[in-house]
């Protein structure tokens, strides 16, 4: 299709004209916001949509007579962590600025910044437990990081309250599947405007610009001046930096995309190919050269891993992939995670220190004290690596000393011990590993009068390091596969129990090569 045939993208404003629209737009808002009691919660993210929806959200209530605006409107904004700097910075000024707008003019518009509990953050859960970079069948990072902590706050809300109304700047113009789920949604209205929370009870979604296209949503933000004295145009020119032609053409030109479709999240998303936005930004803005060490270190994440992680899955057990003779990978490995850890830290002071890094990054933390803690309380006292190398790998990162709290007074081993242990077992990783674990194992039960679950702890440690290696595990995984399909055969009646005695015993007997340390390994 050629430039001159395209056709014109829709916009909300074409029926009325723009003022006329937004004018029954702004009345719908208060009418909404009139017909009851029930707290709304403003979901913001600093982007063009939510900032489109909480402008007119502002503005219907400041159009109110005095006094009509008396039920409060929560500002959530959900901050990941791991948020681009940018984006973050931006965000949270705007919140400072709000806030202070808000109070001045009397209007019961609160912002509220969000945040991750420590043991669902990036950081923990990768450096400290080990999951692989989130891909999109094993994408663990969203509803840890951003759904829980907003689903967190609107239950509170409703609480407090009995029910409360999310508002939202989703469209249906974002994607075909943006679209279908909003349609659902209409269908099932309480009443105008209003359709039920897919996942919370008593809980509400108003999306007003759900009609309205990515140039609309521009059209708006430059025509209308921001009503808490934040900069569009600076947000205009930021979605810009994020666009890889540096331009962003507004309703001028309705064939060609709005820059709307740059796309801003987290820095170490690996869900998409490539992180655009922070690429455009560093090509288009030599003053952020300084985020070159995050794009280098999401990179690296994106790589194939199967290499950095272990061949067991978090229980210990091995499972093959898709009945093929290689086993499906599971945590990164001890020296991956601590690998991770040392070039996030290294990124951390490159960016710091940096000669074009603005003021506001010259003490960023791409990993918090608290995210420290709990990374080193998980190797040591969770996953038994008595090494507690944490702190010398920040030391040596960051040239500053590590304030480490003693995890445990009554533990006698430590880095000097570990590596006796390590030579005496001749550099044999699953011997160590059992070793190590044993040894906590009953320490921890040394002087405790009830040892309730003693035995499936020791259980559970010979299950996970009895290997000899990963081809003895394989060779167990596939025997384990091939003694399961015999016995559903002989379940089933398509194999007769004699002719598959011979099988049964090859399954129950492997050979020498595969015995294992552990006597009771083969039940």
């Amino acid at each position: 299709m050629s430039e001159t045939t395209k056709p014109a993208r829709r916009s909300a404003f074409t029926e009325t004209g723009f003022r006329p629209s937004l004018a029954a737009l702004i009345a719908s808002i208060q009418d909404t916001y009139l017909a009851d009691q029930i707290p709304w919660v403003v979901g913001y993210s600093g982007g063009k949509d939510s900032t489109a929806v909480l402008q007119l959200v502002w503005l219907a209530l400041a159009q109110l007579p005095e006094g009509a605006a008396r039920k409060a409107v929560h500002v959530i904004s959900t901050d990941t962590l791991v948020e681009n700097p940018v984006v973050a910075a931006w965000v949270d000024r705007s919140h400072e600025v709000m806030g202070q707008a808000a109070q001045r003019l009397g209007l019961p518009i609160y912002p509220h910044k969000l945040t991750p509990d420590v043991r669902n953050t990036f950081w923990v859960n990768l450096i400290g437990r080990g999951y692989p970079a989130p891909r999109p069948k094993f994408r663990w990072c969203t509803e840890r990081m951003k759904i829980r902590p907003a689903d967190e706050f609107i239950s509170d809300v409703v609480k407090q309250n009995g029910e409360a109304i999310v508002v939202l700047g989703t469209r249906k113009a974002e994607s075909s599947v943006r679209a279908a789920r909003m349609n659902a949604n209409d269908e099932g209205r309480i009443r105008e405007n209003l359709s039920s929370h897919s996942s919370l009870p008593n809980a509400f979604i108003y999306s007003p610009i759900a009609d309205w296209s990515n140039d609309d949503v521009w059209l708006f933000l430059m025509q209308v001046k921001n009503p808490w004295s934040y900069d569009n145009k600076a947000l205009l020119n930021m979605y810009q930096g994020a666009s890889p032609d540096a331009e962003c053409p507004i309703v001028l030109d309705t064939s060609t995309p709005s820059c709307g479709d740059s796309r801003f999240g987290c820095w170490v998303c690996t869900l998409v190919d490539k992180d655009k936005s922070m690429s455009a930004m560093i090509q288009n803005d030599e003053e952020k050269e300084w985020m070159a060490p995050l794009l280098d270190l999401r990179n690296a994440l994106d790589e194939p891993d199967h290499g950095k992680r272990d061949f067991r899955r978090m229980s210990g057990n091995v499972q093959l992939i898709n009945q093929t003779d290689r086993p499906i990978p599971g945590p990164y490995t001890q020296a991956s995670r601590e690998d991770w850890l040392r070039r996030l830290l290294e990124a951390q002071e490159v960016v710091r220190n940096h000669p074009k890094a603005p003021p506001e990054v010259r003490g960023i933390e791409l990993i918090t004290a608290d995210e420290l803690a709990e990374i080193r309380r998980l190797w040591v006292v969770e996953k038994y690596e008595l090494e507690d190398s944490l702190p010398g790998i920040f030391e040596k990162a960051t040239g500053r000393s590590f304030d480490a709290v003693k995890l445990d007074d009554a533990q006698p081993f430590g880095a000097p011990e570990m590596t006796i242990l390590k030579r005496l077992t001749n550099d044999d990783a699953m011997h160590f590993e059992l070793v190590r674990e044993l040894l906590e194992v009953e320490r921890s039960y040394r002087t405790t009068a009830r040892r309730a679950k003693l035995f499936d702890r020791i259980e559970d440690a010979f299950k996970r390091s009895f290997y000899e290696d990963v081809d003895d595990a394989t060779d167990r995984a596939i025997r384990r596969r091939s003694l399961n399909t015999l016995l559903e055969d002989i379940g089933s009646g398509e194999v007769d129990v004699k002719d598959a005695a011979a099988t049964l015993k090859q399954a129950l007997h492997p050979s020498k090569a595969s015995k294992t340390r552990s006597p009771g390994a083969q039940s």
